[in-house]
């Protein structure tokens, strides 16, 4: 499978960045984008960006891939702590929406309270993500 192209990976990136303290940082000696907060990882895309991985509330991963096991897998390493692997590089393109809400569910699951507190009044009040 090709990895997907960089205007996916852009798609990816934008969301992940415009959450409170998050950056953008490899991990460990990888080169394909990581996205942390407070060097949490809540966001990996894989090095060969056909797939990204990132945290889900407990039970969502089995829902997600007994829905669509064409898009959602259980990923190596990281599944059995919830993680889900989503499939980026398929000819049919991701439900963007859908994508940014994972990965704020991802990123409220491993930022710390004080910042998921003030993400959640800036949301309520219009005026975050």
């Amino acid at each position: 499978m090709a990895g997907a192209p960089a205007r996916v990976i852009e798609r990816i990136r934008k969301p992940c960045l415009a959450l409170p303290e998050a950056v953008e940082k490899s991990f460990g000696g990888h080169v394909s984008p990581g996205f942390r907060v407070r060097d949490k990882l809540f966001v990996v895309i894989s090095e060969d960006r056909s797939y990204m991985t990132l945290k889900a509330p407990e039970g969502v991963q089995r829902i997600l891939v007994y829905s669509d096991g064409e898009r959602f897998f259980v990923p190596p390493y990281v599944g059995s702590k919830g993680w889900v692997g989503v499939r980026i590089a398929l000819k049919e393109a991701p439900n963007w929406d859908e994508v940014a809400e994972m990965i704020y569910e991802s990123y409220c699951l491993t930022a710390p309270k004080q910042l998921v507190a003030r993400l959640e009044a800036e949301r309520e009040a219009g005026t975050g993500n």
